[in-house]
């Protein structure tokens, strides 16, 4: 996938820009977790020059030409998050020896799916051991993907503690703005708006915070991407959480110089920062807004888990997340 290039606007205020911000250090290593983060994996690996990996269940995903780890269940053919998460720490030294080498990982994971949501949090507890950089990006379910909802919530809330800096794409509030999509093509606007936000990672300093991408459809006016990507973000969370906005004007160029003056404003105005700052760029066919906002407080993905209220400190098994585990016992049974 070509990226295409695109103007960033920058509002944030400067004390919070330069002591808490993340910044990515070389050698870096992709991992993709599952089919979609396979997937993103590769597309981010050719943005950033660097190595990636693969960890699945799915013998499919891990194919002879990618740098792979399988995570097998055994003879299950439908294994539950808990298996699939309880069998990644059977390969864990396996993990270990392929981050060894590197200064930031940088972690995609689509938490709607089995494979991210069971693999993330060991994965990234793993990063954490080893005082290894992380950035985590996790795409969240669809609000019918019930079934779905609280092994997310869950997840993510374990990749936050784990990671110096996490990128949250709600699939939900994309489809919320945009009713008419299909769940393709919302999964296209994400995975690009994803990739918008990597291929910045060399140059913007990205909060080490949660942080929200949001977007719109294509074939929009500007200030109508704007619009949507504002009600992307207030969809995941309260106004006066956001703490820092960075604006991807994508084809900044060929929008006039009136309009981009306006947005800049607006937005500015809307989540009352000090500080703007224009990067100019070359040309791109389509023109949309794709927006990175640093959040600090509650989400509406901390509701997904019921108990996720509960502090670390009063949670009694805290340290590792639930998981199943083969015990082979040999249990009699007593009359």
């Amino acid at each position: 996938m070509r990226l295409k290039k695109c103007k960033k606007v920058f509002y944030s205020n400067q004390k919070t820009r330069t002591e808490m911000s993340f910044q990515v250090k070389e050698p870096v290593l992709v991992i993709g977790l599952g089919g979609v983060g396979s997937k993103l994996a590769t597309k981010a690996k050719d943005l950033l020059n660097s190595d990636y990996l693969v960890i699945s269940n799915d013998i499919r995903d891990c194919s002879t030409e990618n740098q792979s780890i399988h995570v097998s269940t055994g003879s299950v053919i439908n294994p539950s998050v808990q298996l699939i998460r309880g069998s990644t720490y059977s390969v864990a030294d396996k993990i270990k020896s392929k981050i060894s080498d590197y200064s930031t990982v940088i972690l995609m994971s689509n938490l709607a799916g089995k494979a991210g949501s069971a693999i993330a949090p060991a994965v990234s507890k793993i990063c954490k051991e080893m005082d290894v950089g992380l950035v985590s990006f996790a795409i969240m379910p669809f609000k019918y993907e019930k079934d779905r909802i609280f092994n997310s919530g869950m997840s993510l809330k374990r990749i936050r503690e784990n990671s110096q800096c996490t990128v949250v794409l709600d699939n939900d509030s994309l489809l919320e703005s945009n009713p008419d999509l299909s769940p393709k093509a919302c999964y296209d606007i994400a995975n690009s708006a994803i990739m918008h936000v990597v291929g910045s990672l060399g140059s913007s300093e990205i909060s080490n915070e949660t942080n929200i991408i949001t977007t719109s459809k294509e074939k929009q006016t500007i200030e109508d991407s704007l619009r949507d990507s504002l009600k992307m973000l207030y969809g995941n969370a309260l106004p006066n959480s956001v703490k820092r906005s960075i604006l991807y004007v994508v084809g900044g160029s060929n929008i006039p110089v009136g309009i981009l003056n306006s947005i800049t404003n607006l937005t500015a105005g809307i989540l009352n920062e000090s500080n703007s700052q224009i990067d100019m760029s070359s040309i791109a066919d389509e023109s949309k807004i794709v927006m990175l906002s640093s959040i600090q407080g509650m989400t509406k993905f901390d509701n997904y888990d019921p108990l996720g209220i509960i502090p670390e400190e009063n949670t009694l098994d805290w340290s590792t997340p639930d998981c199943s585990i083969e015990c082979k016992l040999d249990l009699y049974q007593l009359e």
